[in-house]
């Protein structure tokens, strides 16, 4: 065999195999992409889906990857991020019982009018998640309030989700300049940027998000109101909020106490913890023995920590402030919330599982490879950043992965068309919220099982925010191509 042979021969081989591995990754997406909207329990087929991938990579690795990756990731994200579920689950359900739900909704109507429910979900959504409360949290505080206003206006229980999602998934998580979230810090590690780069294409595409959301909200709201649709039987629904039943509710404005103490706690507490513990901490875990001290990087657990403290402030005011409402359904009410967070956090944490198992094969390489191929610097940003956290089903984990392997590309293709890196900081920052939100996402099943409802009835609704999500970043990018704004 000739020279010129061997290497067409090997050529072909090496395309066969990268087919075959760029299939190997796809395949398990698609099918746990599948398996939730049909209403299957991601907590088991999560696992299924990455250990398959991995059986038709190298079966030797299925039980290794298995502990050392799949479970490893999966205990690691209940670990750091199960007190926070479980703590805002039960802060959400005492907001319901004692009776602050009712009276924020009422008074919001009142404001906004009964014909702008949806933009009263979405402003609540929005001025949480802004001021720094978790994603997980905005959903377990605000479901009541929805399902109240929604219940009270006859709107379909369905549109809830697509609804919260325009709210908490979107502008208020990367676009806006300043928000607090993880998806609007993780760049500036990398480009050297601040929370408010680019600030005027950051609102531009915020505004531009809100805008297209609550019109297509609405034109489904009113498509069902033709049809003669209702919010839905409350018998039939799962996961109906109790009606208050504790005498007269509360003035609003002690209503929003609560809430108000969550965020500027959580602001407080993220700049006291690390004035208070420096660097890092360790402390002997034994009084009796030689146990290794127990050392924690403080800039890791700072975040985590002050969440947790602001709802134990919230947690601590809504008992202080509806005493009698609440204590006699505490018990009921607990388990609910408690049963709750134990489904939204496994669901979550498989998700993250699978998403570390995915990008550690070899197919995962050949999508990052193709991506770099696109020539213009921002639109191949974009798209590697969206594209990444769609296959992980994590903004910040599909944006941290395409960070750490391009952004020296990413600055140098910038440079040498002389883009500012705030530029390329708010386009990274919106792109990882783009298609991360697909059936598969944690954010979404957490979503979903919250409010009792599942991917057949309410995944298109948050399937298009997730289309007007991904076409912002690309709105941005024509915005500064033909203004320059930043």
């Amino acid at each position: 065999m000739t020279a010129g042979k061997v290497r067409r021969h090997c050529e072909a081989v090496c395309i066969k195999n990268d087919g075959m591995n760029l299939l190997i990754i796809l395949a398990p997406l698609i099918f746990l992409m599948w398996v939730a909207y049909r209403g299957h329990s991601v907590i088991l087929f999560a696992p299924i889906a990455a250990l398959g991938a991995v059986l038709l990579t190298d079966p030797a690795l299925v039980a290794p990857m298995f502990t050392g990756l799949f479970m490893e990731k999966m205990v690691g994200f209940l670990k750091l991020y199960f007190p926070v579920f479980l703590l805002g689950a039960i802060f959400g359900k005492l907001i319901e019982l004692s009776g602050f739900s009712k009276s924020i909704v009422s008074a919001t109507i009142r404001l906004f009018g009964p014909q702008r429910v949806m933009l009263s979900i979405v402003t609540v959504c929005a001025l949480l998640y802004y001021v720094g409360v978790s994603l997980f949290v905005v959903v377990f505080a605000v479901y009541p309030f929805a399902a109240e206003l929604f219940r009270k206006a006859d709107i379909p229980k369905r549109l809830i989700p697509g609804t919260i999602a325009l709210g908490a998934f979107t502008f208020t998580m990367d676009a806006l300049p300043g928000t607090p979230q993880i998806q609007n810090i993780i760049p500036s590690s990398f480009f050297g940027t601040g929370t408010w780069a680019a600030p005027v294409l950051g609102t531009a595409g915020g505004i531009f998000i809100l805008a297209l959301g609550l019109l297509y909200l609405n034109s489904r709201r009113r498509a069902a109101l033709a049809n003669g649709e209702g919010y839905g039987d409350p018998d039939s629904l799962s996961n109906e909020p109790a009606a208050f039943t504790g005498g007269a509710l509360a003035h609003p404005l002690i209503a929003l106490v609560p809430l108000v103490l969550v965020g500027v706690c959580n602001k407080l507490f993220s700049i006291w913890i690390p004035a208070l513990y420096g660097d890092s901490h360790s402390f002997d875990p034994a009084v009796i023995g030689s146990a290794a001290p127990v050392v924690q990087e403080i800039s890791k657990v700072a975040a985590i920590w002050a969440v947790q403290g602001a709802l134990l402030v919230g947690i601590l005011s809504v008992l202080a402030l509806a005493w009698t409402p609440v204590v006699s359904r505490f018990a009921e009410g607990s388990r609910t919330a408690i049963s709750g967070a134990m489904l939204a956090a496994m669901n979550t944490a498989s998700e993250y599982g699978f998403g570390a198992v995915i990008a550690a094969l070899p197919g995962f390489l050949i999508v990052a490879d193709a991506l770099a191929a696109i020539p213009d610097p921002l639109i191949n940003e974009a798209i590697t950043v969206t594209s990444l956290a769609g296959i992980t089903g994590s903004a910040s984990g599909g944006m941290s992965i395409a960070l750490a392997a391009m952004s020296e590309t990413f600055i140098s293709n910038a440079n040498a068309a002389q883009i500012p890196m705030e530029v390329l900081h708010r386009v990274a920052a919106m792109a990882s919220g783009g298609m991360d939100t697909l059936p598969h996402n944690g954010a979404v099943i957490t979503l979903l099982a919250v409010t009792g409802l599942t991917h057949r009835q309410s995944y298109k609704d948050i399937f298009a925010i997730t289309i007007i999500k991904t076409m912002a970043v690309f709105f941005i990018i024509a915005l500064y191509y033909s203004t320059g704004l930043i």
